[in-house]
């Protein structure tokens, strides 16, 4: 019977591809164990890494809120003096700048036919009275009838009346101020033909000057009349001017869904005037004593506001309930104490348990002397 040579070659082989794959996967395993605690070294280097950030404390302040708008000023009282009687300009007593009290001349008009007017009017009216005397001595003595003594009266009384009616016609000769203030523009010089309803000066009172605030009616609730108002003008850059809330519209306008704040400001100086454009902050509350970050300190993530608060190297994620924010600055009404640490710069670079190193803590902030001027956002 023929050996079979092939089979030991065949086992043979077979042992050979198994030491093969048993030499492979020592290696495999082996360079895994390698690349694992690589790893795991990079890791814990790290982890020992502290992030540099800029902090600020958590302190109590004064936070006022506020709404911002713009305007332009415009005059309380503001006057067009037109011309009550037609004829020529003779002269004018007045220039613009001046200064003009109620009641003073502004310019004259020819008046020669109202004088004469006026002249005539007075001899009849004389005469009538004289008339009128003679008839109510005879009527006392009854020699003559009630008739004739009704209608001497009612005479003299119609010329009276057509004596002032001439006498007013010659007054409006004389242009006169209707308001004290400044005469602000003049329309006509002197050898002018003026009719009637002619508008000649204008004349405005800059004590005190008002602007009319469009205001959205979301705040509505929240300003009222006497409320102080901080104002900048862009003629006097970095000069501010105090004033109040004068009036609110009771009333929200449909089409722009704004209403009507007005508010006055009284300046000492004189150097406000019509037309100018302002700037405008109403101060609408004040919240003293209370919690305050750094506005640069907030997050913003899903619709809430947190802070990273630094304690003990290490950083711990605060959710917050804030409050006003005004002038770069947050009230917090929960989520962080009086004197803890937030991040304010490198929050992007840290998050829940990183460690961290403080570089720099900002100054105590003192609040502003002057009114704020941010706008005031409400609270979550």
């Amino acid at each position: 019977m023929p050996v079979n040579n092939k089979r030991p070659i065949l086992i043979a082989a077979v042992l050979l591809v198994l030491g093969a794959a048993v030499g492979t996967s020592v290696l495999v395993k082996g360079r895994l164990d390698k690349n694992a605690s690589a790893d795991a070294a990079a890791a814990k280097k790290t982890e020992d890494v502290k992030i540099p950030v800029e902090v600020a404390l958590v302190v109590r302040e004064t936070v006022r809120a506020s709404f911002q708008g713009t305007a332009s000023l415009e005059a309380e009282a503001e006057a067009m003096v037109v011309a009550k009687t037609s004829g020529v300009i003779l002269g004018l007593s007045a220039e613009e700048g001046d200064q003009v009290r109620a009641g003073q001349v502004l310019a004259r008009l020819e008046n020669d036919r109202q004088r004469l007017s006026l002249a005539q009017s007075r001899a009849n009216l004389r005469k009538l009275e004289n008339d009128f005397k003679r008839q109510t001595e005879l009527f006392q003595r009854k020699l003559i009838g009630s008739e004739l003594y009704e209608r001497s009266k009612f005479d003299l009384e119609t010329q009276k009346a057509a004596y002032d009616l001439i006498a007013l016609e010659l007054s409006h000769t004389e242009i006169r101020a209707p308001i004290s203030g400044t005469l602000t523009q003049r329309m006509v010089k002197v050898g002018n033909q003026v009719q009637v309803g002619a508008t000649l000066f204008r004349i405005d009172d800059f004590d005190p000057l008002e602007a009319k605030i469009a205001v959205p009616e979301r705040e509505m609730r929240n300003i009222i009349a006497g409320q102080p108002v901080a104002m900048l003008v862009d003629a006097m850059p970095g000069q501010p001017f105090s004033g109040k809330v004068a009036r609110v519209s009771p009333v929200v306008d449909p089409k722009t869904g704004t209403f009507q704040v007005t508010a006055q400001f009284r300046d000492q100086t004189n150097s406000l005037r019509s037309g100018m454009f302002g700037r405008f902050n109403i101060v609408t509350a004040v919240h003293e004593n209370v919690l305050v970050v750094p506005r640069t300190s907030l997050l913003g993530e899903d619709g809430a506001s947190a802070v990273f608060v630094v304690s003990n190297g290490a950083v711990k994620r605060a959710v917050v309930k804030l409050g006003y924010i005004a002038d770069g600055r947050a009230e917090v009404l929960e989520g962080v104490k009086e004197g803890e640490q937030v991040i304010t710069l490198g929050q992007n670079a840290v998050r829940e348990g990183s460690k961290v190193t403080v570089i720099k803590q900002a100054p105590h902030s003192q609040e502003s002397a002057a009114p704020a001027v941010a706008v005031a956002a409400a609270g979550n």
